[in-house]
């Protein structure tokens, strides 16, 4: 039976996001992340024994809600007078002036630059970043990195679950100022447990936060390693990104290494069939409570030729301003200042369609009885078709279609023969 006084009523209401918030935070360290296998993302396990049901889980948790109005009011003091993007105050392209950090990262290697610049300036003594784990390369992990060679170590996109903020629990313990880098949902969690800990708001100088359509399961990744038939075991490392622009997932294995173009894998059912529900049912694409948002310049001309590598970038408060702007000046990152329009055209997938799609999921989720999260947010009002689309992206997580391996070959049949048509492949 679920406790309502608990982290399960998230988890039994499937509204996790798989942060790890509620662990750092939990003061008898009843919590902690395991794999749900079958839906392939975290989830916290309660200790019943260690657990006093004092309700910081819950209070922390951005699973169940995330009150938009409260966290622009209590981190910028305004309400955002944009809808798609949030509370900012510039928005740029930019990249590592560095050759290889800029080369070995997602897009433009701004974030690991961005960190270093702010580590050697002392401006934060540590950062809490996420690698994939050596000896178990399938498997994210967070820490919190005190050296540029460590920062280093933690580049490119990982895309699949990542519970980031395990790690939080380390920070109010050292001495200093840290920075944070994570997804919408990790930077919601941390910006509601600096609601409840002041200690840990004190520590935070920096919030470094991803723009995201949606994080990818463990079984995303299980798909392409069937589709290029290497079996997990034999996985000595694996990049999603990197390798250039807009890069390549590099799978090394004992002996080689398989190289996969960014869009032959992202487009191949990778990017659309395998979400979780809590994904499905976010509204924030631009990580509106970070104070440095960063994502990825598509199509955009200034960067039509670009094969190293470009970061959409938007400052939302003076503290990421600032840091922008001495990076900057020291010659870590080159900045050109756009409009937001611009960057409204570059994610307008994203951006649209996290404030626009979401409400038909919102309603058609919770009409067939699902639970869904409460949100102080006003939302786009969708097309009638977006209701339908809703009402199968329902029934496919209902019915846990993704994790049916015979299915796997159709899936990719399926995205093969869309790319086709859309024309992304000949």
């Amino acid at each position: 039976m679920k406790n309502d006084k608990t982290i399960e009523v998230v988890t039994e209401g499937e509204l996790c996001t798989g942060c790890g918030t509620c662990v750092s935070m939990c003061p008898n360290d009843a919590l902690g992340m395991v794999i749900n296998k079958s839906r392939g993302i975290y989830v916290p396990q309660l200790d019943r024994e260690r657990c006093n049901e004092c309700g910081i889980c819950l209070d922390v948790c951005p699973g169940h809600a995330v009150d938009f109005r409260q966290l622009n009011l209590a981190f910028f003091g305004r309400q955002p007078e944009n809808l798609l993007l949030g509370n900012y105050l510039r928005c740029y392209i930019g990249h590592a002036t560095d050759y290889d950090t800029r080369y070995n990262s997602a897009s433009g290697g701004s974030i690991t630059a961005l960190l270093a610049f702010a580590l050697e300036e002392g401006i934060i003594d540590g950062a809490l970043v996420t690698r994939m784990t050596e000896g178990n390369p399938l498997e994210p992990q967070p820490f919190v990195a005190r050296t540029r060679e460590e920062i280093i170590s933690a580049a490119k996109s990982k895309y699949c679950p990542v519970p980031a903020n395990i790690a939080l629990k380390e920070i109010p313990k050292e001495e200093g100022k840290f920075a944070v880098v994570g997804l919408p949902c990790h930077i919601h969690g941390i910006r509601k447990a600096e609601l409840v800990n002041k200690k840990l708001k004190e520590k935070i100088a920096l919030h470094l936060g991803i723009f995201c359509g949606g994080v990818a399961t463990f079984l995303a990744t299980e798909f392409i390693l069937n589709k290029v038939e290497v079996g997990k075991g034999r996985v000595r490392k694996l990049d999603y990104r990197g390798v250039g622009w807009p890069g390549k997932m590099r799978i090394a294995l004992d002996d080689s290494e398989v190289l996969l173009p960014f869009r032959d894998y992202y487009e191949s059912g990778f990017s659309s069939h395998f979400f979780s529900k809590r994904c499905e049912l976010c509204c924030d694409g631009a990580n509106e409570f970070a104070d440095i948002s960063f994502g990825d310049a598509w199509d955009l001309p200034e960067v039509s030729d670009d094969k190293l590598g470009t970061s959409l970038i938007v400052s939302r408060s003076k503290a990421g301003e600032e840091v922008l702007t001495g990076a900057r000046l020291d010659g870590g990152i080159e900045l050109k200042e756009i409009s937001a329009d611009r960057v409204l055209q570059s994610q307008r997938g994203v951006l649209l369609g996290k404030k626009r799609t979401v409400k038909a999921n919102l309603f058609v989720f919770k009409l067939l009885g699902g639970q869904v999260p409460a949100y102080d947010l006003q939302l786009l009002e969708p097309k009638r078709s977006a209701y339908l689309k809703s009402a199968l992206r329902y029934a496919y997580w209902r019915l846990n279609l993704a994790s049916g391996r015979p299915l796997w070959r159709l899936i990719g049949a399926q995205s093969k023969l869309m790319r086709r048509l859309s024309g992304t492949i000949q």
